[in-house]
């Protein structure tokens, strides 16, 4: 019907749904429900029992999995992450996603591109997604320290995993998850020789962490610092378009 409200199912109705919680994050939502239910009863202990319990929806809050509408434009660089632009700079890529890592497929040039670093705090999103759809060929977990992930030099000390994706085309783009000052652990969902589609969940960081994308050279960003972007649906930046923006806060 002319003038219907359709959701991105199609189910002809737009409206609004509770997020899923991952997989990963449903066992630590549940034992601190359970613990706090048993000082609430039948130990009775409500000081405790009241915060654990209002923890444990924080819990689930954390690894909510919201679905996201992909850009499909073919340039399209997608935000892994959802989160704040902390930082954009010129850098080179980390060595793990530029050296002969033995599998004979090469990796990325060794000069300098942009990176974007995206910093996700605690009341984020911690589903990553990849930037560009294609083939797996790295992911390479380096153990490390945990700073601050805001700082520039966590992105060289801080515990990380390097995700390396070749398109069809042969365009290869990088991307790092980075963990931070909270976070323990990185999860990989994908594996090298895995095939993803733009937009791909592809892993997530526990407990507040940043992820840095290293844009393809001759590629401007179209995101500024400051500026907050959502994991498979904000355009980072379109393949081989230069010319940096301006923009004014409001």
């Amino acid at each position: 019907m002319a003038g219907e409200i359709l959701d991105n199912k199609g189910r002809g109705e737009a409206g609004w749904d509770w997020p899923a919680i991952h997989p990963e994050g449903r066992k630590f939502g549940l034992i601190a429900a359970a613990v706090g239910l048993f000082f609430l009863w039948p130990v009775g202990w409500g000081l405790i029992g009241w915060p654990v319990l209002l923890l444990s929806a924080g819990i689930f809050a954390f690894f909510r999995d919201p679905e996201r509408v992909v850009p499909q434009s073919e340039n399209a660089i997608i935000s892994p992450a959802d989160g704040l632009v902390t930082l954009i700079t010129e850098a080179a890529p980390p060595l793990e996603l530029q050296i002969d890592d033995g599998s004979g497929l090469a990796g990325l040039a060794a000069g300098p591109v942009t990176r974007v670093s995206i910093f996700m705090s605690v009341f984020d999103v911690h589903i990553n997604r990849t930037p560009v759809g294609g083939t797996v060929r790295r992911v390479v977990y380096v153990p490390g320290r945990f700073m601050n992930a805001d700082l520039d030099k966590a992105s060289e000390e801080n515990e990380r995993q390097h995700i390396l994706i070749e398109r069809s085309d042969g365009l290869k783009l990088g991307f790092t998850q980075i963990a931070g000052l909270v976070a323990r652990r990185i999860v990989p969902f994908v594996k090298p020789g895995d095939i993803v589609a733009k937009g791909q969940r592809v892993g997530l960081i526990r407990f507040g962490s940043r992820v840095d994308v290293y844009l393809p050279a001759g590629t401007d960003p179209k995101v500024m610092i400051g500026q907050t972007v959502i994991a498979g649906e904000t355009v980072i930046a379109e393949i081989g378009q230069r010319g940096l923006i301006e923009g004014i806060a409001q």
